[in-house]
């Protein structure tokens, strides 16, 4: 009686590709073998997925059918074992299953008797050597990748706001796409600004054409391959590592980091929402002057009309009138107006303290440098220890991991400690201009602008007490403004005080309270 077969083939789209493998010509040797052998073909299985597991739809599909039909098969032929498995695992696994249904799976070019115990050594290397294989095919892939990311370049499919390029030569690159690169750097500006929650941001953002889901938003303000850096995944004794790209970043080091501070929560922890109701543009920033905690703010209906107040939540129960604190709001910004007639003065004076304050930075940045520099060198002397024995691998990694922790918030530093290059005088022009209108400009402008003006001015949080305005810190060019106005103020006759000697009324950091 002669036996019953089905024939499997299968090839995946790469392999067939790079080798040659066909359908059409592994179905002929198949069925010339079962012509030769006196067999009868009952099904002629066509697979095209990967023979890394056994979750194909055909086998499945295959595997079904044998067992409604148990055995009435008594063979699966197929061309070579790596078309049967590239697993030895799971294709022993799977033998086991298929005899149990009465079915002998067997390979015609590579054929074994598995009841002779000594063909199982046989078996084991024709399932182990395409393993191998795929295992060397995987890691050289993943070294290949690794090796790119260590030279900053990005490896795959360009991200949200990047296209994907390649120079003459052939040379592949990622480059910022422009519109979507505009929309990226107005998202990451308005989450640094802490005015608004990030849900609402992203909300602005999609009215104003961003095209991405939340959770996606979420991981490029995470990403630092947006402010020019690559990311080497730890691995082995490797620790993780940034490295500079070869590719534009969109937005700067040091707006990227201060977005990172905002997510992790060391910046204003109260963000309203963008919807929030428009008579409360102070909620977030407003403080209880008895409790110390920040202001919510509701309506009241009166006989004929809705009445708005900031109050506390809390059990003191402390509330102040939305108008009146608005207006005594309103009343404390316009202090901080430059007199119109000494806007010269006060260009210079800004001008000096800015120098001043950038001569701080950059020596700063300087030290910050050579600290990089005095860390990477005992780096650098703690290899050769190691090359050398003279010291253990885990005393080395020791010291590995705590320098580059070292090394990498320093860097952090410098990226938040940017200059600003441009033009210094006409930037301080156009922004005393625009100080000549700060109450006009709080009333009139948007939510989102009136709040954005409130968080620049006030760094940290203010309050009323007997409807006195206070605060802890000014902005420091607004506080500038402020001392220079009370000393020009308190001279009828105009000032004969030198420059320099105005200057120094502005304080660098420690501002004391300001009541009016």
């Amino acid at each position: 009686m002669s036996k019953i077969a089905d024939l499997y083939i299968r090839v995946s789209t790469d392999e067939q590709a790079e080798k040659g493998f066909s359908q059409r010509n592994q179905e002929e040797m198949l069925r010339k073998y079962c012509n030769i052998n006196h067999m009868e073909i009952r099904n002629v299985i066509y697979e095209d997925h990967s023979a890394k597991t056994f979750n194909r739809p055909q086998w499945k599909k295959l595997l079904v059918n044998l067992k409604k039909h148990k055995n009435k098969v008594d063979l699966i032929l197929f061309m070579k074992w790596d078309r049967f498995s590239r697993n030895a695992g799971d294709a022993y696994q799977m033998i086991n299953l298929l005899r149990k249904l009465g079915v002998e799976p067997q390979a015609i070019e590579q054929p074994l008797d598995l009841s002779v115990p000594e063909n199982k050594m046989m078996l084991a290397f024709y399932l182990a050597a395409p393993e191998v294989e795929n295992d060397r095919r995987a890691l050289n892939t993943f070294q290949g990748l690794r090796r790119g990311k260590k030279e900053g370049r990005h490896m795959g499919m360009a991200p949200y706001g990047y296209v994907n390029k390649a120079t003459e030569d052939g040379k592949k690159y990622i480059a910022p796409e422009p519109k979507a690169a505009t929309q990226l750097i107005w998202v990451f500006e308005q989450i640094a600004k802490n005015a608004f929650s990030t849900e609402s941001i992203y909300q602005m953002a999609k009215e104003k054409g961003l095209r991405i889901a939340k959770s996606n938003m979420w991981v490029i303000l995470r990403n630092p391959l947006y402010c020019g850096k690559i990311v080497v995944p730890k691995y082995k004794d490797e620790e993780v590592r940034w490295v500079d790209g070869q590719h534009e970043a969109i937005i700067s080091e040091g707006l990227f980091y201060r977005v990172q501070d905002v997510l992790d929560g060391k910046s204003r922890t109260y963000r309203p929402k963008v919807r929030t109701i428009e008579n409360f543009p102070l909620r977030g920033f407003f403080q209880c002057p008895q409790c110390g905690r920040k202001l919510t703010g509701s309506k009241c209906k009166g006989r004929n009309k809705y009445y708005y107040y900031y109050h506390c939540d809390k059990l003191c129960k402390w509330r102040v009138n939305s108008e009146i604190a608005n207006k005594i709001f309103i009343e404390q910004l316009n202090k901080f107006k430059p007199l119109e007639p000494v806007k010269k003065l006060y260009t210079a004076v800004l001008l000096e303290a800015y120098r001043e304050h950038t001569g701080i930075i950059a020596n700063k940045k300087r030290k910050s440098l050579e600290q990089i520099s005095e860390y990477e060198k005992k780096l650098s002397v703690a290899r050769n220890l190691l090359v050398t024995e003279k010291i253990e691998v885990e005393d080395y990694n020791l010291m590995k991991k705590e320098y580059n922790g070292i090394i990498s918030n320093l860097e952090k530093q410098i990226g938040n400690a940017d200059d600003d290059k441009g033009n210094i005088e006409q930037l301080m022009n156009t922004g005393l201009e625009n100080l000549l209108k700060l109450g006009e400009a709080c009333e009139n402008s948007s939510l989102a602008d009136t709040r954005e003006l409130i968080g620049l001015i006030y760094p940290e949080n203010f309050t009323f007490r007997e409807n006195q305005f206070q605060t802890t810190r000014l902005n420091e060019i607004i506080n500038c403004i402020y001392l220079v106005n009370n000393r020009l103020r308190a001279k009828k006759n105009g000032t004969k005080d030198d420059i320099s000697l105005l200057s120094r009324v502005v304080t660098l950091t420690g501002f004391k309270p300001v009541t009016s």
